[in-house]
């Protein structure tokens, strides 16, 4: 496609889309939506024809308007997350213009159809991303596992042996996955520092109370990692100051652990014999040392 259709979401975005906050309420963007009439399949072929031939944007804002309102649809099965119902909907947008960007009317399918992959995949995101403060579901299998095991503990509880066992060769996974995103979704998150209750007395405390790392101090993490940094420049100073061979003997025999060399192997490389490499390895390290000991 030219670059008019690779702007299809900004420019759709910046013109007569309406969004809830434009209209002042959830309730009147949705009723504002239904309004917008449903198309025949033969507009949309023809509507879907002119942005896939000449780039028409605004048949593709009619595309995406009259589709409005099957966001609102699906976005109402996601209501049970906790996550402000205008805000999917706004994700789901997102995804149905993706949608009608891709959309091929020569393939003989319905938008709707078509779309409603896009629109779920956006929704998805979203709810991953804001469900938590921490991320419950990174991998292919814990987001799988995330929407359709809610599903199944909302019908059932907590799972038992045989329903763990059910769940994870229904969906592809192991059993050790299943009870993992168990335990994820039965958790809640707890601010680190949050107040004490002071109204309940057997209240838990907050973890800043017994979190406590005493060894990552920061200013004692930040001195261990100044005084690591001046070591490591001293021992390139003490390196440069060395002649080649003297340099390359230590480099070889203390610097590198996955190939460390024998006495004889670099006596053999230099002609000479094993005491002499000894010898040469000992003077060097005298001299580095005395560099450390300034």
């Amino acid at each position: 496609m030219t670059q008019s259709s690779t702007a299809l979401m900004p420019a759709l975005a910046a013109g007569s889309l309406p969004v809830p906050s434009a209209l002042g309420s959830l309730d009147a963007y949705i009723g504002a939506v239904h309004r917008i009439p449903v198309l025949s399949v033969e507009d949309e072929q023809r509507l879907a024809r002119r942005y896939r031939d000449d780039d028409d944007l605004d048949a593709a804002r009619e595309l995406v308007m009259s589709h409005l309102r099957f966001v609102v649809h699906v976005a109402r099965g996601y209501n049970g997350y906790g996550l402000p119902l205008g805000d999917l909907i706004q994700e789901g947008n997102i995804g149905l213009m993706k949608a009608v960007k891709r959309f091929d009317p020569a393939v003989g399918v319905r938008l709707v159809s078509f779309a409603v992959h896009w629109i779920r995949a956006e929704m998805h995101e979203f709810i991953l991303r804001n469900w938590r403060i921490v991320k419950v579901a990174t991998t292919k299998a814990q987001r799988k596992l995330f929407f359709n095991l809610r599903k199944s503990k909302t019908r059932l509880g907590w799972l038992n042996a045989d329903e763990v066992r059910a769940v994870a060769q229904d969906l592809n996974v192991s059993e050790r996955e299943v009870l993992e995103m168990e335990s994820r979704l039965s958790g809640r998150d707890i601010g680190f520092d949050a107040p004490a209750d002071e109204d309940n007395e057997h209240a838990p405390p907050a973890p800043a109370a017994y979190l406590m790392a005493e060894d990552e101090d920061p200013s004692e993490a930040y001195e261990r990692a100044d005084s690591e940094a001046d070591q490591l420049e001293l021992l390139r100073e003490g390196l440069a100051r060395l002649d080649q061979r003297s340099r390359d003997i230590v480099k070889r025999r203390w610097l590198d652990p996955d190939s460390k060399v024998t006495l004889q192997e670099l006596a053999d490389e230099y002609g000479v014999s094993a005491e002499r490499i000894r010898q040469v390895e000992a003077n060097a390290l005298k001299k580095m040392k005395a560099l450390f000991a300034a």
